[in-house]
């Protein structure tokens, strides 16, 4: 039992947690980790599992039930490109043996088939971007914003888009992870959800004041939507500033082709380095409307302020200049010159911004508290779905 939590569930109840996909270990696969910690006796499933050994420890050495798109040739490095099939995959993974499925899902997972005997509970990171809010941005980003094919893309797309909101109808339960994704789940689905935050589970680190001669650092996967571009190009206007980009994915190529001798892009990194590097920056820096954001908090967990754009999770997360604690600088619009701006903001005010004030604002959403909120919601509806079922 983990310590601090409430009433195990019964030693009867079987549990499955279905996870979209496992390939790379990103913000998800923390809080994945944290739920298997909460149950470890769970199942765990997912479309794919391609983990790495060290990872997989991460999540008591467990490995998924995959779909069908596990033995597609070459599907480790492309299975992505397999999204149209995304849905019939997640619903052929058989689930029904099970009494309560919690599924973690920020695409397809929550789609999974369940049936009336069943408890769903479904941890949200948010309903699928590229088939709500930010299908325009990928297909821009992608070339598939024109011609047959972009006919051919905006067609899956809404496809998609009705399965998932048709899908959303399998879960009793929405779980947030902020107010802004619970927003969104309302918009969406139409469905009302319960706000946990997902857990911070880098250690604090020991007092650093930033030095001026500390380099800038993001953390991110290099995908459309995350705007990486825009902050190297703000530094291509602050050539006396390092800036180090810590992360991969498709937009990888693109970023270094653009990037300046002021800006290192190193790839994926191991967490020790990041941590690292972390606790070396001056400042964390973030351009993406976030649905959390987990890497700024991290950043603030090693007393290092973040420069975020002014919307989404990151004003759930980040006490701006405005604040008698600040622990960052906002930027108004989602521009290049905006966030060179707000460099320069920090810079004139970074007396204010402590690192004890940042590591305890980071300190609120530690993995003690997500087990402890998340085991006790699932443990109250289980026991409210019981009752009535014995009715």
């Amino acid at each position: 039992m983990i310590a601090g939590s409430a009433r195990e569930l019964p030693s009867a109840v079987k549990l499955a947690v279905v996870h979209d996909w496992l390939d790379v270990w990103r913000g998800g696969e923390n809080a994945l980790a944290e739920i298997c910690r909460v149950f470890p006796g769970a199942d765990l499933f997912a479309l794919v599992d391609f983990l790495a050994a060290n990872d997989r420890e991460k999540l008591q050495a467990k490995r998924a039930s995959t779909s069908f798109l596990q033995k597609v040739p070459f599907a480790r490095h492309y299975f992505r490109a397999l999204l149209p099939f995304f849905p019939r995959a997640i619903e052929s993974l058989d689930v029904s043996s099970y009494d309560v499925v919690i599924s973690s899902s920020h695409a397809v997972a929550k789609g999974v088939r369940t049936h009336a005997r069943q408890l769903h509970v479904c941890y949200c990171y948010t309903p699928m971007r590229y088939a709500w809010d930010l299908k325009d941005v990928y297909l821009a980003r992608t070339g598939l914003d024109r011609g047959i094919r972009g006919r051919v893309a905006r067609g899956i797309l809404s496809r998609l888009q009705s399965w998932d909101r048709a899908a959303s109808e399998r879960v009793d339960h929405f779980v947030a992870i902020s107010q802004y994704i619970a927003e969104r789940i309302l918009r969406c689905y139409g469905r009302k959800s319960t706000l946990i935050y997902p857990p911070v589970t880098i250690e604090p680190a020991d007092d650093a004041t930033p030095s001026a001669g500390a380099s800038y650092v993001t953390v991110a996967q290099l995908v459309p939507y995350k705007r990486v571009d825009l902050i190297v190009e703000a530094f291509r206007s602050l050539p006396q500033r390092e800036l180090i980009v810590i992360g991969d994915g498709p937009e990888r190529r693109r970023i270094e082709a653009i990037a300046v001798p002021n800006v290192r892009v190193l790839g994926r990194v191991t967490e020790k380095e990041r941590d690292r590097w972390l606790m070396q920056a001056r400042a964390f820096v973030i351009a993406a409307e976030e649905d959390f954001g987990i890497a700024p908090l991290e950043a603030q967990m090693c007393g290092k302020p973040v420069i975020a754009l002014r919307r989404g999770g990151a004003m759930e997360t980040i006490r701006g200049l405005e604040s008698p604690a600040p622990t960052g600088v906002f930027f108004d619009t989602q521009t290049a010159p905006a966030i060179a701006a707000a460099v320069r903001e920090l810079e004139a005010n970074v007396a204010r911004i402590q690192p004890a004030a940042c590591r305890e604002n980071a300190a609120r959403f530690g993995a003690e508290r997500f087990r402890r909120e998340f085991g006790d919601f699932v443990r109250a509806r289980w026991a409210e779905f019981s009752a009535r079922a014995k009715v």
